[in-house]
């Protein structure tokens, strides 16, 4: 008897396989198991009632249907919890990809020194990726620097590890993150934490609270000590200044 093989696939829109039969016309599901490890049966579409039906397993051996194997695909059958499994991996995958195709957003880096430029902070952040945009925020009337800017990396990759530590430019530890603006309503409340900078000794937490309440309900005023010329005002939720 001339080998014969028959056509299996996990899915019906998927390229079919051709699995080797035995002399006597069957099929041992071993030869499909090796093919498509964790199979446990087949089963194929009806040409007449379009309903799909299980090939007769005995004993490990898959027996051909009454009209012969055919030019059908046959279908691969997993066990349910296999089938799970599968369906888990393969949501895992989609999740991995949607997070490789992520875009980037513009961070905000707090604390910058003075004397901080544009060219500075592009040559300190291009050593963790490609960065497509830099900016320090300037007093419109004076020209000076506000003491924060914001940075655009090309790559996702390269913006998360950004976030995940301090930096350290012209001397000073400086922290990146995502704007106030585009986090969620779920963001902790450091999120809503201002850095104000070119403070004065004679400022008082006080003082500070005052002002800044003009724009929203203040729930913390810090000034480090030793005095280091900057402070962080947290309001209760974030307001546009």
């Amino acid at each position: 008897m001339a080998e014969l093989y028959i056509r299996v696939a996990e899915d019906e829109n998927e390229e079919p396989m051709e699995i080797p039969s035995e002399d006597d016309g069957t099929v041992l599901l071993s030869t499909v198991a090796a093919q498509f490890p964790g199979a446990c049966g087949l089963r194929y579409r009806s040409p007449v009632s379009q309903c799909m039906r299980g090939v007769r397993l005995v004993e490990g051996v898959l027996h051909a249907p009454e009209n012969g194997w055919g030019n059908l695909v046959y279908i691969v059958n997993y066990p349910k919890d296999n089938k799970r499994k599968m369906d888990e991996i393969d949501a895992s995958s989609a999740v991995k990809i949607k997070r490789g195709d992520q875009k980037t957003s513009d961070l905000i880096v707090l604390g910058l020194p003075w004397k901080t430029s544009e060219q500075d902070l592009k040559d300190y952040f291009s050593t963790f990726g490609e960065v497509i945009m830099v900016q320090v925020k300037r007093d419109v009337k004076t020209g000076n620097s506000k003491g924060f800017g914001f940075v655009r990396f090309t790559d996702y990759e390269a913006q998360v590890k950004v976030m995940s530590q301090r930096h350290m430019i012209d001397g000073r530890w400086c922290d990146c993150k995502l704007p106030n603006s585009k986090q969620g309503p779920d963001e902790p409340m450091r999120s809503r934490k201002v850095f104000v900078g070119r403070c004065t000794e004679d400022m008082t937490a006080e003082e500070l609270r005052q002002f800044f309440m003009q724009y929203g309900e203040v729930t913390d005023v810090f000034i480090p000590k030793p005095f280091r010329a900057f402070a962080f005002v947290t309001f209760c939720k974030f307001w546009c200044f």
